[in-house]
């Protein structure tokens, strides 16, 4: 396919002729006229192909990429191996132009790629039914509690502190214009504190929301936190790592009703912030809440395999006012890519990814503990990602370390101004022991 298409004078033509028009201009005519650009765009003189690759090259060089810097960055996205099939297969020439299937039924391949996805889904977290993704897990989160207010015909919902800080943004842009008052429970420990949410847990409430592993790396007790909200009759919704699954406890052992995350960690590129994947599985019980697409199976007239479009509550297919959600788009190309790296990976790999990812996680952490030069900010269990603080202010050492090409970790401080000089620190089945002997090495040099 080619890069480049220029539309001839004759053709430009020809195009506002078809549409009865004299010129360019007459497209914009509805557009009002002070808010139209009276000047050229200020752009450069045009270059050669030749020229213009070369500059590009050299303006990308600029950037600091992770095939050149070692990554402990996580706080919300990871630096987790690809296998190269993952991108092979997902750029085939029928993924890439395939989009919504509003004619679901002739596109078997696109159900089916959904199906699978849904139901390793569902497999991860222990739950009946899964949708054909969101926008990322932000958004998953957000529609999750509206799809729990509109279950139980509550207006209030209590969010752990310990969440994603950008998620419980994203919840509250969404309950401002739906009349849903937000309540954060503290922490304690780096862990949901269960004596709050007890407090504040009532008759009122729709649902209670908790991050697992949390935003601080820790593993928080899913299973107290869905009950307590189980005793009033709210929901408990569960933001989780999908990996980490591999093993924890699912959150459907654990009793929550709705469960969200992000699956860029399965096989898609950070990609400088997107695009992401969101997903989402509940019970049979609140199936017809939630929102998106649901692909089931069944057989065709010759009693083959076939796969049917089975609940689409959107507001693409629907009336406006009862859809469950106006996202309009499942990220399928992105759920693709889950897909196939889960399938290529299957259960023992995807434990030995996780695995990989704790052990490294805990000896980076005991590492940096032995220094003398960091101590524990938090003494609860962690999974892949973990805090500590240092006498050296976290800005400074992350731009220390980036002189040595190591992006460094997350200054929580940002975010959480009572936990100064708090390093957020992220370990993937990614790093060698020598990546995290060499990370130790400079920060506790750069502490000296």
């Amino acid at each position: 396919m080619a890069s480049y298409i220029l539309n001839t004078e004759e053709q430009q033509k020809n195009m506002l002729a078809a549409l009865g028009m004299d010129s360019i201009a007459d497209l914009f005519a509805d557009i009002p006229e002070p808010v139209r650009l009276s000047r050229d765009l200020d752009l450069p003189p045009a270059l050669s192909e030749m020229e213009l690759t070369t500059y590009m090259r050299e303006l990308a060089g600029k950037n600091a990429n992770l095939d050149d810097y070692t990554c402990f960055l996580g706080a919300g996205a990871y630096d987790h191996f690809i296998p190269s099939a993952v991108g092979n297969l997902i750029a085939r020439q029928e993924f890439y132009t395939a989009y919504t299937p509003y004619q679901p039924e002739i596109s078997q391949g696109t159900l089916q790629a959904v199906f699978e996805f849904q139901s390793m889904i569902c497999e991860l977290t222990g739950m009946d039914i899964a949708n054909a993704s969101m926008y990322d897990g932000a958004t998953a989160l957000a529609e999750a509690v509206s799809m729990a207010c509109q279950q139980t015909k509550r207006n209030e919902v209590l969010v752990a502190n310990t969440v994603n800080p950008e998620s419980r943004e994203v919840i509250k842009t969404y309950a401002k214009f739906k009349g849903i008052t937000v309540k954060e429970i503290g922490y304690t420990n780096g862990s949901l504190d269960m004596s709050s949410l007890a407090a504040e847990c009532s008759d009122q409430t729709a649902a209670v929301i908790v991050q697992n592993p949390n935003f601080f790396g820790i593993i928080e007790d899913v299973g107290m936190a869905a009950e307590l909200a189980h005793k009033q009759k709210a929901l408990l919704i569960a933001s989780v790592d999908p990996i980490s699954l591999a093993l924890l406890k699912s959150p459907g052992e654990l009793n929550a009703d709705i469960v969200v995350g992000d699956g860029q960690c399965l096989g898609n590129p950070i990609s400088f912030g997107g695009p992401g994947l969101g997903f989402m599985a509940t019970s049979k019980k609140l199936m017809r809440k939630l929102p998106g697409r649901i692909v089931g199976e069944t057989t065709d007239h010759q009693g083959k395999r076939a796969f049917v479009l089975t609940l689409q509550t959107r507001e693409q297919h629907i009336r406006r006012d009862k859809a469950t959600s106006n996202i309009c788009s499942n990220q399928a190309l992105n759920a693709l890519a889950a897909s196939i790296y889960m399938t290529m990976l299957g259960k023992q790999g995807l434990k030995e990814v996780a695995t990989l990812c704790l052990n490294k996680a805990h000896y980076l952490h005991d590492q940096l503990l032995q220094s003398g030069k960091f101590k524990p900010l938090f003494t609860a269990p962690f999974f892949k990602e973990f805090v500590v603080t240092s006498a050296v202010d976290t800005a400074t050492l992350n731009n220390q370390l980036l002189a040595e090409r190591i992006i460094g970790g997350y200054a929580i401080e940002q975010l959480y101004p009572e936990l100064p000089n708090g390093w957020l620190l992220a370990v993937t089945e990614k790093r060698s022991r020598a990546e995290i002997d060499n990370l130790v090495k400079k920060a506790v040099s750069n502490c000296d």
